[in-house]
């Protein structure tokens, strides 16, 4: 997450990508763009404003030697050097180009910008930010000729939020530069995420965090749903949620003594865990600090709902992990062969 208050725009430049699966081809800019002043107003919070809420951040990867991630290299050369600001740019175009692996991915405006003073946590630094414009909208465009106003169709770009992009930031800590991402058009996530920047999540708080809880998620959905039914997986995620809350450090083991009563479900929750890690490709720590950001962007994504196929639904708060136990009973009925739900109440709201 970063702050934009005192940021500047110090070079922009602005090529074409193509796709070598279609036949369209780059097109190249050969100068920096120089912005009249109301542009410049309106284009800096555009291109900085989808970072503001982004609370997740990524590290450069690569196979073998990090230090050959292009875009890390790249950006290391625009830190550097302004005077290759443009070359260096096309060369960013170029890796976006090469990595257009199917005809569906989408051509567009690519900006290549150098800010400063960017915030990040209780300091300031340079930030570079690469920008695919994909998507361009009609409007229209009224004028005047000959005494008498017309109107004429045109089309641009939305000034509400970008495509994609991705703000590397020029700090580093122990993995590497911190880098943020935003891609609005997810049909293509892999194409920009791992193909061009080749980003990936830090082994920090935030990363543990999603990693368990998500591990959770799927395990109520795939093992406590279908064996124990829709209001013991609601409350194992109630339980999972609290636990989070009310603990600053998750203990994998402390973890399973106070949301599990029963000794089965410990073991099921245990080879499911391993199955996950392994199909996934996840290590989930048995001991880590807990990320209050990651954990309400996970919150958020937990649905504790019954759906019955009675066409009725139970929805259960996720802040009372108790309220299940206590105020729903589940049952069966001899007569009519059919299962229920007793919900307890004093009033209706």
């Amino acid at each position: 997450m970063i702050k934009r208050q005192k940021a500047s725009l110090k070079n922009c430049i602005i090529h074409k990508v193509g796709n070598k699966f279609n036949g369209t081809k780059n097109a190249f800019s050969d100068a920096i763009v120089h912005f009249d002043e109301a542009t410049y107003n309106l284009i800096l919070p555009y291109l900085l404003r989808p970072f503001g809420n982004v609370a997740e951040n990524y590290r450069f990867h690569h196979h073998s030697d990090v230090g050959l991630n292009e875009i890390n290299t790249y950006s290391d050369q625009l830190f550097k050097d302004d005077a290759d600001f443009v070359d260096i740019s096309k060369h960013i175009v170029t890796h976006l180009f090469e990595q257009s692996n199917s005809a569906q991915i989408k051509t567009g405006d690519v900006l290549i910008c150098h800010f400063e003073n960017i915030q990040y946590q209780d300091f300031f630094t340079d930030a570079i930010g690469i920008f695919k414009i994909e998507n361009k909208t009609e409007f229209f465009q009224t004028y005047l000729e000959d005494n008498n106003y017309d109107i004429l169709v045109q089309k641009g770009i939305q000034a509400k939020k970008v495509d994609k992009g991705c703000l590397i930031l020029n700090t580093s800590d122990m993995e590497g530069k911190i880098v943020f991402s935003v891609d609005n058009n997810t049909y293509d996530t892999q194409y920009w995420i791992k193909s061009f920047l080749n980003i990936r999540y830090p082994d920090d708080s935030n990363q543990h965090t999603k990693n368990c809880i998500e591990l959770c998620r799927e395990f109520s959905k795939e093992v406590l749903q279908p064996n124990f039914g829709g209001q013991e997986q609601s409350n194992f995620l109630a339980k999972t949620v609290d636990f989070f809350k009310e603990n600053e450090i998750v203990n994998i083991e402390t973890f399973k003594e106070e949301v599990f009563d029963e000794e089965d479900q410990i073991q099921l929750f245990e080879d499911y865990k391993k199955t996950y890690e392994t199909d996934n490709k996840v290590l989930i720590r048995n001991q880590f600090d807990v990320s209050e950001i990651a954990l309400k962007k996970q919150k958020q994504k937990i649905k504790t709902e019954i759906k019955l196929d009675t066409n009725i639904q139970i929805k259960l708060d996720v802040d009372a992990p108790d309220a299940s136990a206590e105020y729903l009973e589940r049952g069966y009925d001899e007569e009519k062969k059919m299962h229920y739900y007793k919900v307890f109440f004093n009033d209706e709201s």
